[in-house]
């Protein structure tokens, strides 16, 4: 999708905005994978409150998407966005390195 390691979409970056403001937080979306899930691995999103030292970055419009070393591996070249559709709100993962993935798009195995 990108050389970059992995990039926030500006959907995304809108989202984490609005969220973070909110709550009276800093507008930095974590993503990691962990096991599990209809397809093997499943992302997970929160919030976080700083950029530990092993994250991968990526900015918009001053929001940052931080991804540890390990999940990193399992979603580089991706692109993190934010979708509204009949089926409801959430943020996206398009990665290129998923084989399959479920029927909701929060698991996928490579």
């Amino acid at each position: 999708m990108t050389d970059a390691p992995i990039i926030l979409l500006p959907a995304a970056a809108r989202r984490v905005s609005v969220i973070a403001e909110k709550q009276g937080v800093p507008a930095i979306l974590r993503l990691s994978v962990e096991g599990g899930g209809c397809s093997g691995f499943q992302y997970k999103f929160g919030l976080a409150d700083a950029i530990e030292p092993d994250d991968t970055v990526a900015e918009e419009q001053g929001v940052r998407l931080a991804v540890d070393a390990i999940s990193l591996d399992l979603v580089r070249g991706s692109a993190v966005d934010f979708v509204e559709s009949l089926g409801g709100k959430h943020f996206e993962v398009k990665n290129p390195n998923a084989a399959s993935g479920c029927g909701c798009g929060t698991s996928f195995s490579v």
